[in-house]
């Protein structure tokens, strides 16, 4: 039972963590030092740092055709976009869900179904609101095509937010990722875009929160209808 309590409150970390969080307690002491409220403060944004970096354990269901969301946060957008131009898709619309990630989610980005890795394109942009549809046009972004074995592709887009000042990815073109596979993070506030495959319908609604490598985003195997929500 203690071991249990004390696994929702201390998280993994994700290696780009360390020294931010090293900087936010060497900052809390020297504010310790020169006037105590100052230092709680410091100590605060300290343990939000930790936060910030965590890397916990996911459960990922393992069902062929099953497309998990990369990213932890509610979903933005749902509307038909072409893909990024860098990424060589055609100019057709796809489905595009959105997720936005606050200061508050875990950042750490995970692939959202099994593929190989056949190309990744970084574009420097702005650093718009990352909830605004233009964000995906104007600002910064990372994008990757991940082909799955049955041929068909899907496109992940890592998109820099109003304080986000860096994308992270972790992978190589040529590699091959499992579903839920880590494979980069944002700092510090802003959006991951996935594009479905053609005829694939989201089963995710605008404002549902997602948890990444868990929550099911759409069904390649389905031919299910948009799924819609109320709230309640």
């Amino acid at each position: 039972m203690a071991q249990d309590m004390l696994s929702t409150v201390v998280k993994p970390i994700h290696k780009e963590g360390y020294k931010f969080i090293a900087i936010f307690a060497g900052v809390s002491v020297l504010l310790f030092l020169l006037w105590q409220p100052l230092g709680w403060i410091g100590l605060g944004l300290t343990v939000w740092c930790y936060y910030f970096f965590r890397d916990p354990e996911r459960q990922t269901p393992v069902r062929e055709g099953l497309l998990v969301s990369p990213a932890d946060g509610v979903i933005s957008l749902i509307e038909p976009a072409v893909p990024p131009a860098e990424l060589e898709m055609g100019d057709a619309p796809l489905t595009r869900v959105s997720v936005f990630m606050n200061v508050f989610n875990c950042h750490v980005n995970r692939a959202p179904i099994a593929g190989r890795v056949a190309k990744i394109s970084y574009r420097p942009g702005k650093f718009l609101n990352a909830s605004l549809d233009k964000a995906s046009s104007d600002n910064e972004r990372n994008s990757m095509v991940i082909e799955m074995a049955d041929g068909r592709s899907i496109a992940v887009v890592q998109i820099a937010g109003l304080v986000a000042r860096r994308i992270l990815c972790e992978v190589a073109e040529g590699q091959t990722l499992a579903t839920g596979e880590r494979f980069g993070m944002i700092r510090f506030g802003s959006r991951v875009d996935v594009y479905l495959p053609e005829g694939v319908a989201p089963l995710v609604a605008l404002g549902q929160t997602m948890i990444s490598a868990e929550t099911v985003i759409a069904d390649l195997k389905s031919a299910e209808p948009r799924r819609m929500a109320e709230v309640r």
